[in-house]
């Protein structure tokens, strides 16, 4: 089997692992609030690349893992992931009508639901990471305290602000790639560092050097994505093309231009992928997903 088709098989089984321990993880539809968790499974379940845990699962091949800690980490980090495209696809922030190629929550459902699915989504994903493993407690702490930084203010939602701060305002290289550390790359480094976290095998060393592949695999994600904005359509998306330029968002295609923006992505993932030569074959899947970044359609 070549790599590509490995992965592929790879990536499928994963997802698909995903989805079972999301659907067991959700509250049911019947449960009351019912309209609630009905919002909160449609915007969860069902679509999505699950980049993030797949990044957890394949961080959590280099060692000893407890399976009940990886698989909270991977249904944690989506909800997290989740949580903050329903709250960004809203009229206050990027107002978009399509994600994952259906309506956005508060279209389909409405505005107040779509805030409170986010604020359960986001509450959940605590919920469920601090619920029991086998994993020593102060290592499991380290786990919960990785996932909150990569959220906050310090995190995902600071870089949200900032994004929404600069509209229609120039920013050079060292100021885009700040914003989008945070906004992009804070949660792609904590779904690898759930994934090492998930092994008390391993080190603050092998710690140190993962999370400097997941800083450059995390800012090769967001300048393809400001490529395919460019490039491709709203069918091949499942999103709306285009939405950058017509918001006269700052982006690296307009900063660099497209095709230096393209090899400027492809450099980031080869340096990611050098680092993690030490870890040898177990590293496999982390190196793959990360070439898998460029590679992408949508």
């Amino acid at each position: 089997m070549s790599k590509a088709n490995d992965l592929k098989a790879w990536q499928q089984k994963a997802q698909a692992q995903t989805e079972l321990v999301l659907e067991r993880l959700m509250p049911p539809e019947h449960m009351v609030p019912q309209t609630l968790h009905q919002a909160m499974r449609y915007v969860t379940l069902g679509g999505g690349k699950r980049l993030r845990p797949l990044l957890v699962l394949a961080a959590s091949e280099l060692g000893e893992a407890d399976q009940t800690a990886v698989e909270h980490a991977m249904a944690a980090v989506e909800m997290i992931h989740v949580y903050s495209l329903v709250h960004d696809d809203m009229p206050a922030m990027d107002n978009d009508s399509l994600r994952r190629g259906k309506p956005t929550c508060h279209i389909r459902y409405d505005e107040a639901t779509a805030l409170l699915t986010g604020d359960a989504l986001q509450t959940l994903a605590f919920d469920v990471l601090s619920r029991p493993t086998g994993l020593p407690a102060a290592r499991q702490l380290k786990m919960v305290a990785a996932l909150a930084q990569a959220s906050g203010s310090l995190g995902m939602a600071g870089g949200q602000a900032i994004d929404l701060a600069n509209v229609g305002k120039p920013m050079n290289q060292t100021e885009l790639e700040q914003m989008h550390g945070l906004k992009t790359g804070a949660l792609i480094r904590a779904a690898v560092a759930l994934g090492a976290l998930a092994c008390p095998d391993l080190g603050d060393d092998d710690l140190q050097r993962l999370d400097g592949y997941a800083r450059k695999l995390g800012l090769a994600f967001q300048v393809i994505d400001d490529v395919l904005d460019c490039e491709a359509d709203t069918a091949t998306l499942g999103k709306t093309a285009g939405k950058d330029a017509d918001n006269d968002k700052p982006t690296y295609v307009k900063l660099m231009g497209l095709e230096p923006a393209r090899r400027y992505a492809e450099d980031l993932v080869a340096e990611a992928a050098a680092l993690l030569a030490p870890f040898g074959e177990k590293a496999g899947y982390l190196q793959a997903l990360a070439e898998f970044v460029t590679a992408r359609k949508h």
